[in-house]
């Protein structure tokens, strides 16, 4: 049989994302880090609205009516702003910019873990630097390993942890390679990294319309970043990366704030509770900035429980791998999705 492909592809395995039911499906979907509640109403005004001559001709190049709604929201000219599809391009662009074999892409884990398959694409070199059982960032052994491409999530997923700000400060200080904060989840957190963007060229904030904004099926994210850096990112985007469609309802959703922190509170007490229902349960529960939760049942059974709840049309994510297959990640759902799932498992642990 013939091999079509490079060696490092033949190698690696493909990303795995949660499962994705077919639309239509009476499933309650819990896996994926969906925002519960709809996107702003003015985001579906434009989309009711679409004219067909936004489909027939090529859209902006450079998404520059969301770059400009975007540099309105966050206070940054709208030259730093670089937009993709989806924040995972933006993560591509980097990867594909800035490394090659015999460089090092450097993260800590348990993380996101489409890093590795970014970075076996570009057959680089990986260097995974373990958290410790408390989730604090492994600083110096970071630094040590100097790459020239470093990720921190922050909010991180799985563990739903944030990186202080002073640690980030350090690691873009002492780096000579980029530092990707990917900010997907900061709109759950108290804190976030973009000031450091106008303190070190070498940083790069990524950020999603998915979570905050309930816009994970349009698939549109961005960067923050000194032009300097950006300049690199550009010459490896695609010519046309954001439809007309996604960057107008983009441009719409991130000029309403009011929704976004409105449905964002929501998420956030429902977050309060969902975890004070799981501790009564018996579960250890890590503490949350994003919308879900790590959670480890108290037999530490987790894949059995996550067998059980699919069984009954409820579906969360169960990573079968060492530090995390005794856990399990949990969107936060509506406060009534929430209370059929915390009733679910008193059932099933009983």
């Amino acid at each position: 049989m013939t091999n079509y492909f490079r060696s490092n592809i033949d190698a690696m395995a493909s990303y795995v994302p949660g499962e994705q039911p077919q639309r239509g499906m009476q499933v309650m979907k819990l896996n994926s880090n969906e925002n519960p509640y709809p996107p702003s109403p003015a985001a579906l005004a434009v989309l009711r609205n679409i004219q067909g001559e936004w489909l027939r001709r090529y859209p902006e190049p450079l998404g520059g009516e969301f770059r400009r709604a975007a540099s309105e929201v966050l206070g940054f000219p709208s030259d730093w702003m670089i937009v993709g599809n989806g924040s995972d391009e933006v993560l591509n662009l980097v990867i594909r910019a800035c490394t090659e074999p015999g460089r090092k892409v450097v993260y800590p884990i348990p993380t996101y873990v489409l890093y590795v398959t970014l970075t076996q694409m570009q057959a680089a070199e990986i260097v995974e630097i373990p958290y410790s059982q408390d989730y604090k960032l492994p600083l110096e052994e970071i630094i040590a390993a100097n790459g020239a491409v470093t990720f921190i999530a922050s909010p991180n997923s799985p563990s739903g942890h944030i990186v202080p700000i002073n640690d980030l400060r350090q690691l873009a200080s002492r780096l000579s390679g980029v530092l990707v904060i990917d900010e997907a989840y900061v709109d759950f957190a108290e804190e976030n990294a973009l000031a450091l963007v106008k303190e070190y060229e070498n940083v790069i904030v990524i950020r999603t319309l998915s979570k905050g904004y309930s816009l994970a099926g349009l698939r549109l994210g961005f960067g923050v970043a000194n032009p300097k850096l950006l300049h690199g990112l550009f010459k490896v985007k695609d010519s046309y990366n954001i439809d007309a469609i996604a960057c107008a309802l983009g441009t719409a959703a991130i000029t309403d704030q009011a929704y976004k922190n409105a449905c964002v509170a929501k998420v956030k007490a429902s977050r309060s509770q969902l975890a004070t229902d799981f501790k009564q349960l018996g579960f250890h529960v890590w503490d949350s900035h994003t919308n879900f939760l790590l959670v480890q049942p108290p037999q530490e059974n987790a894949e059995y429980l996550y067998q059980q709840l699919k069984a009954r049309q409820i579906l969360v994510r169960y990573f079968p791998q060492p530090g995390l297959d005794n856990k399990l990640r949990i969107t936060i759902g509506t406060d009534e999705q929430n209370q059929i799932l915390v009733e679910t498992l008193r059932q099933i642990c009983s």
